[in-house]
């Protein structure tokens, strides 16, 4: 999915703002918040095509700076420059069906 690719930084007003995820086109990722010194990659897979329902984000979080691995099922949905995200809470949890718990990035230019 070429609109996902790029750098993508969680918007104000949220729990972890400043969060950002980098999504390279060789289908790896890497994730920063720096105010807890948090650093996390791996990969990522994407499926669907319904972007009003959005699309399945599988990501493999494969280093995590406090251990927190394994993979994240997702719900993801772009408009213009806004990436609409919500993971399941743990892994290997079930895929969210909504966007209730949603977080909301803006794309890097």
């Amino acid at each position: 999915m070429d609109k996902l690719l790029g750098k993508w930084v969680q918007a104000q007003g949220q729990s972890y703002e400043g969060l950002w995820f980098e999504f390279k086109d060789d289908s790896t990722f890497v994730a920063e918040y720096e105010p807890m010194g948090i650093v996390s990659s791996g990969t990522y897979s994407v499926t669907g095509t319904s972007e009003p329902e959005g699309q399945n984000i599988t990501i493999d979080q494969t280093e995590h700076t406090l251990g927190l691995v394994g993979e994240f099922k997702g719900l993801i949905s772009i408009e213009e420059n806004k990436l609409k995200m919500v993971l399941s809470a743990s892994p290997g949890a079930d895929r969210p069906n909504d966007f209730t718990a949603a977080r909301i990035y803006e794309k890097e230019e």
